[in-house]
């Protein structure tokens, strides 16, 4: 962002420059410096202060001596730290795709004083086919703008980060005066749609560094509808394992969003209000009885049990539901489905020395079927005081220098071998080694490749953390986590690898530590070979692994009348025959949209899975080249699929001839030619190396050539379930 230049600018550009990128006259200015100029400047250009722990974490690991120091440094960070109350703004807004009508200060400029921070999260800021395929949205600019507009008049805010995802955006702004003092900024986004990945619902986080504490940020926009709380805490668990942001030392492991000092968590979270009536809720809300009516809140129900949000605080809850009103008006939704009011927008947190000083809705807005809600907590923040900080960091160094050098570190181990009983694809298991310092000094440990191995463990296999330190007395969890997927799952399936790899615990000046981890697969048709799954009368799990090592390495069948092939795996007509008999007609069926809805959902899921996980796709890799070559002629396109390995060939046939089905109910299904193209493409004709945005328009193109029917698919019609 050439920090030098920027920063020299902003240094000798007066008033007019400042007040452009902060909240002056930079009002005025285009949607477009709104959105590159004001972001994140002055915080890109700012240098920590000598004594930051970011800079200490940072330190280049020369020695024992060194990570001596920076261990000790932060066990003693209260020594030298003093907290000082600083004051966040959370808001959350649900717009529905809406553009701003109206401002947003009543929102934003509601507290008597101007907060320190702004953390805004708009959810469903866009819920267009385009935004969902291409992430990309001109209603970005239109909200960042109007927020911008709608801070607090009394003070100025410079944009330090913007994140996106589909619909789910957050806004951090801060006072200019606080900006020297971030460091470490990162985001992330992770989708918990369509497959588990998809935008259309998930989180967009952030992650910084102010003073000496870690913060980190969440907006969320989970699963719909009142039946699905059980999927929406799995949204949650999702996103907390699927977040991680990277280090400035790269060698040190990603940070998950538990891992901060302090946690906020705001957005759309789709929990509901059960068993009450419609009228009785509303009675309730017209007495204000907000009491009775949160005993029968999702989300308190279920962090009373201790299912999601566990260590998290939300404030009491005295403002009405804000879902769901009729758009522009304050008036419960008079729909046919009459939705039940609920709280859907929340703001919680977890960390010490957190106040909350409101928490409240804002009636006012009407451009959504939401209502906005903000929330306005103090934090305590550690601060370091220089002196102190200098005078800890010089008796840390004499006590080092009078411990002797040669002391050898030492650990012990709470067991050194591990088991996962019955391992699935995609489901994770994970067991935890507790490893304690049990010598005289603290040690440094890591996770090392064994002889002529690339890596420290196989890929099937995580250790989390990998290295890191351990004070003396101390113990640190380690968790070994298995979980196999489409790369690792053929070699398993066919017998070709077993779960069994053996970890070496490597510490710093001291010996190595031999883990041995073993565990058994279930194979399954996901990760498995079209032709091998040809050849499978049985359920793959039922079968010898000699058997299907046998079936691999020999293509020939040894009865014709009894081995032959079938024509295309049992699996894929299962799944293609039941969405063709339940779902044709179903509104944006299953998986196949951004609108998840349906009983078909999972099998929908299911065959998007099985089809992504293939090993060599339906048009096999070695066939990729061609296609993009010949994308544009549609009679090459079929010429090459003639000539495809028969399983294949017939899959593929099998495929399409479903899809064209599908298209001929677009009328009730509402999908088109463009929807089915942009999420089986890349699934039916995958690339073998990373695409560009080329390729990838190249492989929609070729596979609508067979979306739109011709004559010449008649034989394709027969392959149809009957």
């Amino acid at each position: 962002m050439k920090k030098s230049e920027r920063a020299h600018a902003a240094d000798n550009s007066g008033h007019k420059k400042e007040d452009e990128r902060t909240r002056g006259d930079g009002v005025h200015e285009s949607q477009e410096r709104v959105k590159s100029e004001v972001r994140d400047d002055l915080i890109r250009n700012s240098q920590p202060i000598l004594a930051n722990k970011s800079q200490m974490l940072g330190m280049p690991q020369f020695g024992l001596r060194d990570n001596l120091i920076k261990c000790e440094l932060l066990k003693n960070e209260d020594a030298y730290t003093y907290i000082k109350n600083y004051s966040f703004f959370l808001g959350t807004y649900n717009v529905n795709g809406q553009n701003p009508k109206e401002s947003l200060s009543p929102w934003l400029a509601s507290t008597a004083t101007p907060p320190d921070f702004y953390l805004v999260g708009f959810q469903e800021l866009d819920l267009s086919k385009e935004a969902f395929l291409f992430n990309d949205t001109p209603k970005e600019p239109e909200w960042m703008l109007a927020v911008y507009k709608g801070l607090h008049p009394d003070a100025k805010y410079a944009l330090v980060k913007l994140v996106r995802l589909v619909g789910i955006m957050l806004l951090f702004y801060v006072k200019a005066e606080h900006a020297a003092h971030i460091s470490e900024m990162e985001a992330e986004t992770v989708g918990t749609g369509v497959m588990g990945r998809m935008g259309n619902k998930g989180a967009v986080a952030i992650r910084f560094q102010f003073h000496n504490s870690d913060i980190c940020v969440v907006n969320s926009h989970l699963a719909a509808h009142t039946e699905e709380f059980e999927r929406r805490n799995q949204d949650f668990k999702d996103i907390c394992r699927r977040i991680q942001f990277r280090q400035d030392d790269l060698t040190l492991p990603p940070l998950a969003i538990m891992k901060h000092n302090v946690v906020l968590w705001l957005g759309d979270l789709n929990y509901r209000i059960s068993d009450l009536e419609v009228d009785h809720v509303k009675d309730l809300i017209a007495k204000k009885d907000f009491e009775t009516l949160y005993n029968h809140d999702q989300l308190k129900r279920q962090m009373d049990e201790e299912v999601v949000f566990v260590g998290f605080t939300e404030g009491e809850i005295d403002f009405q539901p804000t879902y769901k009103y009729d758009t522009g008006s304050d008036q419960w939704d008079t729909s046919e489905k009459c939705r039940v009011p609920a709280w859907c927008d929340r703001i919680l947190w977890r960390g010490k020395n957190i106040k909350q000083l409101h928490y409240q809705s804002h009636m006012t807005l009407k451009t959504s079927d939401h209502k906005p809600v903000s929330s306005l907590l103090e934090i305590g923040i550690k601060v370091v005081n220089e002196e102190s900080y200098k005078r800890t960091f010089e008796e840390i160094v004499r006590h080092i220098d009078r411990m002797e050098n040669d002391c050898i570190p030492s650990v012990s181990l709470s067991e050194r071998e591990f088991f996962f009983q019955d391992v699935k694809f995609m489901q994770h298991q994970a067991k935890t080694v507790s490893v304690y310092n049990d010598g005289q000094v603290p040690c440094q440990f890591e996770f090392i490749p064994k002889l002529d191995e690339p890596t420290y463990c196989k890929p099937w296999l995580t250790a989390n953390p990998a290295k890191g330190f351990l004070a003396q007395g101390t113990s640190v969890d380690i968790d070994l986590e298995v979980f196999v997927n489409r790369s690792t799952a053929p070699e398993l399936n066919s017998g070709q690898q077993q779960l069994e790899d053996i970890l070496v615990l490597h510490l710093e000046r001291g010996k190595d530590y031999f883990i041995s981890v073993t565990g058994n697969y279930l194979p399954s048709c996901f990760g498995s070979s079209l032709s091998t799954l040809c050849l499978l009368r049985e359920p793959i799990q039922d079968m010898p692994l000699e058997t299907i090592r046998d079936m691999k390495s020999n293509s020939q069948v040894s009865n014709p009348e009894t081995d032959k092939p079938q024509d295309i795996p049992k699996e894929i007509w299962m799944m293609v025959d039941h969405l063709f008999r339940y779902a044709k007609k179903q509104v944006r069926i299953a998986l196949f949209s951004p609108l998840l809805a349906g009983s078909n959902h999972s099998v929908a899921e299911a065959l998007l899975l099985f089809l992504d996980a293939l090993p060599d796709p339906v048009i096999p890799f070695s066939f990729y080249p061609q296609c993009l070559d010949c994308c544009s002629d549609s009679s090459r396109c079929r010429q090459i699929i003639s000539v495809l390995p028969q399983c294949h060939k017939n899959v593929f046939n099998y495929l399409i001839a479903f899809l064209q089905e599908l298209l001929k109910h677009s009328a009730h299904n509402r999908l088109d030619v463009s929807i089915l193209a942009s999420i089986f493409a890349g699934l039916l004709l995958r690339s073998p190396t990373k695409q560009d945005l080329t390729e990838k328009r190249k492989v929609k193109e070729f596979v609508q050539h067979f979306l739109v029917q011709t004559p010449s698919d008649r034989d394709i019609d027969e392959k149809l379930p009957e």
